[in-house]
């Protein structure tokens, strides 16, 4: 049997907003999965139905460079905020996204890159500064896209300067519109994205192991209710339907109109200019989602240093 630690209820607690005795009773009936404790709350109506983007955070940057009809966003990771403020950090950030503009977002393309500043590759150029700052760093991901015809649109939110902050979103939009009318449709829609979240572009995008996982928690949930067979199936139904509603951006409900849905705002975008505009990829990036922070008192840290 695993040991079920007040942590791991913690972090249970602050990924799902379930009691803190529901936390620990999930954990001890799922042998201390916090996957299938997150389903069990899920399934006894404790847990909210969206998945919530990890709260664990790591330090660093993230920067968006735009030119042309292309864009490109990146993530450099930093062991603390101090580097994160660093001005030889947050120029090699800046510069790593125009890097990915060169590479196609590729970050291995990106670290053999022969970067003209200091006539070494991207990577050494990187192992340099950690030996300057004394703090190990990553440059965890990139990504890039690109239009024909159109705009990319950006939005950099908690942002420190220009291009580099906290969460990096593009927007590619392909038309033959108006640009700067596309350009400030695509710089809201980023907004948007940037408060809302999705997990996917459209419906079609939906996995379909994401789809049947949904119905298997609402089903569950609709049985609890006692109902008969056809209504459950009905009741499932419309879960799924506003599952969708919740991770699909162009189903969600625009953040700056919650009357329409994303979908409906570019349609009535197209018909105000005249031409067809359509929503053609989207990236964001929040910083350290997925990465673990290092947990420790940094005063205490200082303090043994001292001693050494």
């Amino acid at each position: 049997m695993t040991e079920i630690t007040a942590q791991m209820v913690k972090d249970l607690r602050e990924s799902t907003s379930a009691g803190m005795l529901d936390c620990k009773k999930a954990l001890m009936e799922t042998n201390g999965d916090m996957e299938a404790a997150v389903d069990w709350l899920r399934k006894k109506g404790l847990a909210s139905a969206a998945k919530k983007a990890s709260r664990i955070a790591a330090e660093g940057l993230v920067a968006v460079a735009v030119e042309g009809n292309k864009g490109a966003v990146v993530e450099v990771n930093s062991e603390t905020d101090f580097v994160a403020k660093n001005d030889m950090f947050q120029e090699y950030v800046a510069d790593a996204a125009l890097v990915a503009l060169m590479n196609k977002g590729e970050v291995c393309d990106m670290k053999t890159f022969q970067c003209p500043k200091v006539h070494k590759s991207f990577e050494e150029r990187l192992t340099d500064l950690i030996a300057k700052i004394g703090e190990n760093m990553n440059l965890r991901r990139a990504a890039m896209l690109e239009v024909e015809n159109g705009v990319i649109a950006s939005y950099m939110h908690n942002a420190c300067k220009p291009n580099l902050g906290k969460i990096g979103v593009l927007v590619a939009l392909e038309s033959n519109g108006d640009k700067a009318k596309l350009q400030e449709l695509g710089k809201h829609i980023a907004m948007h994205i940037a408060a809302s979240n999705p997990q996917f572009l459209t419906v079609a995008d939906v996995d379909q192991a994401s789809i049947d996982h949904e119905k298997a928690i609402f089903s569950e949930q609709a049985k609890a209710s006692g109902k008969p067979e056809n209504i459950i199936e009905k009741m499932v139904e419309g879960r799924i339907k506003k599952y969708f509603d919740e991770v699909v951006l162009e189903e969600q409900a625009y953040i700056m109109d919650p009357d329409k849905k994303v979908k409906q705002v570019i349609a009535d975008a197209a018909k105000e200019m005249g031409a067809d505009i359509k929503l053609k990829a989207y990236v964001c990036f929040r910083l350290g989602e997925g990465l673990e922070k290092r947990n420790e008192d940094f005063a205490a840290e200082v303090a043994s240093q001292l001693k050494k």
